[in-house]
């Protein structure tokens, strides 16, 4: 997972496999808990109650959308407007309207990451009622079944296989982040060497708060070649880095399908006895839930950030009905032409944010409309099967990469 700080308006290559995996994890423990009522129970419960977020989840996406755009069709237009026809006090109330807007969207991501908490604490209390009723049918068991040895073993190896690929993530985000914040200070110093330049840079940090892009947008200021030199080297580095953790991020997840596949085998040798099998998907529902709540928590961050941003352009660019310095006005119509580029993308990003969640909400959980012990023997591997197929489908990271896209501005 990367650093809690790191956002990017394509933050969609988290979101999309996330949600797949939820449900389809869901699915594989529906499968096997459908033989046991009080299990089925509590599984439907929280896969209703999943499917229910991830509906709120689509409209909050959908109310950034729309706000991204009204920044790019009205807000920021008019701004511009109100700036090149002399009018400071119009181009402060413009502002202060967005910072409304925004205020709005904040108070709905709180709510989704607070519902997201419940349903984390939820999952995980329904995995220890189903593990108590997985003890209390063990203890009246007459035997248990053995645990294939060979199996053990090509699970033993898995997992260490598995720790390993975690460790050689861990320290690429750790690299990635190093080097962006090696990049970040680089660009400020060079920028800052020059009065006008540092004042350009401001003003487009804060209307625009995506340290790549900004890096990009600023490289036009620095006037040493040296510098421009040292960026570009470091940008090169970022992106080898980004390049090899998607390679890792996409081997872990093959490496933990086929420790599932195997888990599963186990877990039908159990169903077969009459025994409630480890509850091994349940956990990785709720890891997977995590990473969303984290992309919610992030978005929050994000707005706040532009919430306080959009102050601080008020503040330092117009004071009474004038601008501050009257130099900054040159500089002030740059970024909100190239503010309204960007914001475009971001938009495009919570609009296929919208579509990821509508899809997974309207159609993914529709399993929970038969009932799985009434599956034959063929039909139940069938329909596992088809579930193992397209976990092992999911594309953890496209693998694509755009400097201009690295982070959010600390």
């Amino acid at each position: 997972m990367a650093q809690s700080k790191v956002w990017s308006p394509v933050f969609i290559e988290e979101l999309l496999p996330c949600s797949q995996k939820v449900s389809l994890l869901y699915h594989l423990s529906y499968l096997c808990l459908g033989k046991f009522s009080n299990c089925e129970r509590l599984l439907r419960m929280r896969a209703l109650e999943t499917q229910l977020l991830f509906g709120s989840s689509e409209a909050v996406l959908l109310k950034c959308s729309g706000t991204s755009q009204n920044l790019v069709s009205a807000l920021f237009p008019m701004l511009k407007l109100a700036v090149e026809k002399n009018k400071p006090a119009l181009a402060k109330n413009y502002l202060e309207k967005a910072r409304t807007w925004i205020e709005e969207i904040i108070q709905d991501v709180n709510q989704i990451i607070e519902r997201y908490d419940l349903l984390n604490k939820n999952v995980a209390l329904s995995t220890l009622d189903i593990k108590a009723e997985k003890t209390e049918m063990e203890k009246k068991s007459a035997q248990l079944l053995q645990e294939n040895e060979e199996i053990t073993k090509t699970l033993k190896t898995l997992e260490e296989m598995l720790d390993e690929t975690n460790e050689k993530l861990t320290e690429a985000e750790k690299s990635i982040g190093d080097k962006n914040l090696k990049l970040q200070n680089l660009v400020k110093h060079s920028v800052s060497l020059s009065t006008q330049a540092n004042k350009r840079f401001e003003q487009l940090s804060a209307s625009v708060p995506f340290t790549g892009v900004t890096i990009e947008c600023s490289s036009v200021l620095i006037t040493s070649l040296a510098a421009v030199e040292k960026i570009n080297t470091l940008r090169s580095e970022v992106i080898r880095l980004a390049s090899e953790k998607a390679t890792l991020s996409q081997k872990q997840w093959d490496v933990q399908v086929q420790i599932m596949d195997w888990q599963m085998k186990l877990a039908k040798q159990k169903i077969d006895q009459g025994s409630i099998p480890d509850q091994i998907h349940l956990g990785n529902v709720q890891h997977n839930l995590s990473i969303i709540q984290q992309i919610f928590n992030k978005l929050g961050k994000f707005w706040e950030k532009v919430h306080k941003s959009l102050g601080i352009i008020k503040d330092k660019t117009f004071v009474d009905e004038d601008f501050v310095e009257p130099d900054l006005k040159e500089g002030f119509l740059a970024t909100i032409e190239k503010a309204l580029e960007i914001w475009e993308r971001f938009g495009s990003s919570c609009c296929k944010g919208v579509q990821i969640f509508r899809a997974q909400s309207r159609d993914a959980y529709r399993f929970l409309e038969f009932d799985p012990s009434s599956l034959s023997e063929e039909e139940w591997q069938k329909e596992y099967t088809r579930v193992k197929n397209q976990l092992r489908e999911i594309k953890v990271f496209s693998g694509e990469y755009n400097s201009n896209q690295i982070t959010q501005a600390e």
